[in-house]
């Protein structure tokens, strides 16, 4: 088959020769991949800042599909089912799933005590192949995967997946109340998605701050909201401030991780030599930005083991800090209920769809942000008509 081939730091290869997946559980199901996906977080993997990312991975995590095959187990899905397939791979029964909180499966990632597994990344989520491929093997087939609904577009469905959701997440932990002014950092997809999600939670006034003009646009257009370049400022922290009588933000949302620019020192300490987790600028800005006693939302990911993050100011400012991968399959209901009533639009986020063949060539450019890029889609072959 067909299928994304990691063979080192920005080498990536469409690769035809790929073994299709096997049911190898009782409760696994073979999915046919319709569309899927590049998210910022596999452009950390793309970029070598991953732990035990390993050469031979398929990235990506996520996508939709048809059913092509079940395990004697499986009893909620049927071959020919159209499903949109949560990133999280959770086994429904653990302490952590019967809490809702998916993303940190007890059992489907033996590689961590923290994180849950995930399609399509590193070996430190379960070393899963993903969905940048035309099949995936999808386990735990009774939990994740969900019938798309009559009716819905399968590009809002695949944005369901993981952008739409996280969105939502970061501005759901930022415990937004009405007349709350959010600053999130980063303009990509996922601070494109959180700042609209935030005016669901009654904020009044969402400010975004990113470094380039066009996903700035994107954003002010997309997300209804203010947006600025942090490279016209003196100083991120200082111009929120000034922008909220000295107090500083009520939220904000970390929604870059460690891929962040902005800062020499953490982008040499944390993206060239690796001497931390990656570059934790956005972090710094957040935590410095958050008026005493608001909340830090994080969504943006970052590595093990440690970042250098001004502890002391978290502490002494009394911010509550919330942060998680987010719990797709809990929010699914919700979000299915704002797409379809006209709410959100998570495909209007998309900006190019591009054959999976051509998935070098995707890469390269959401890593460079060529060509006003802010979400690519990739289509396999056989696709194209679904």
């Amino acid at each position: 088959m067909l299928a994304m081939n990691f063979r080192g730091p920005y080498r990536i290869r469409a690769d035809r020769n790929r073994p299709e997946p096997k049911i190898e559980h009782p409760y696994d199901a073979i999915v046919r991949v319709t569309r899927s996906l590049i998210c910022g977080s596999d452009l950390h993997l793309y970029h070598g800042l991953v732990p035990d990312t390993r050469v031979g991975m398929t990235f990506g995590h996520e996508f939709t599909g048809i059913v092509e095959e079940v395990g004697s187990g499986v009893q909620n899905l049927k071959q020919g089912d159209h499903v949109l397939v949560p990133f999280n791979i959770a086994c429904g029964t653990c302490p952590f799933c019967k809490q809702e909180l998916y993303g940190n499966c007890h059992e489907s990632n033996p590689e961590a005590t923290a994180v849950g597994g995930f399609f399509g990344y590193a070996h430190i989520a379960g070393g899963y192949d993903g969905g940048q491929a035309e099949y995936v093997r999808v386990p735990y087939a009774d939990v994740g995967p969900m019938v798309i609904p009559e009716g819905m577009d399968i590009e809002d469905a695949v944005m369901l997946t993981d952008v739409t959701p996280t969105g939502y997440q970061a501005a759901e932990m930022g415990g937004i109340r009405k007349g709350d002014t959010v600053v999130v950092f980063g303009a990509g997809p996922i601070g494109i998605m959180a700042a609209r999600c935030c005016w669901l939670f009654g904020a009044g006034r969402v400010i975004i701050i990113d470094h380039l003009d066009y996903r700035l646009e994107f954003a002010r257009n997309y997300a209804k909201c203010e947006a600025y370049n942090f490279k016209e400022m003196d100083d991120p922290v200082l111009f929120v401030k000034k922008a909220t009588d000295w107090l500083g933000a009520d939220v904000c949302i970390d929604a870059v991780g460690c891929d962040a620019s902005g800062s020499k020192l953490q982008s040499i300490t944390g993206k060239k030599l690796l001497m931390q987790a990656g570059s934790a600028t956005a972090l710094h800005w957040a935590i410095n930005s958050v008026k005493k006693g608001g909340i830090l939302s994080i969504v943006g990911v970052y590595g093990p083991p440690w970042n250098l993050v001004p502890v002391g100011s978290l502490m002494n400012k009394g911010i509550t800090v919330r942060a998680n991968q987010a719990s797709v399959k809990r929010l699914l209901p919700k979000l299915i209920d704002h797409v379809m009533s006209g709410r959100l639009d998570p495909k209007g986020i998309i900006s190019h769809r591009i054959p999976l063949e051509d998935i070098p060539d995707a890469y390269r450019m959401f890593s460079e942000k060529l060509d006003n890029i802010i979400k690519p889609l990739l289509i396999p072959p056989k696709a194209f008509a679904v």
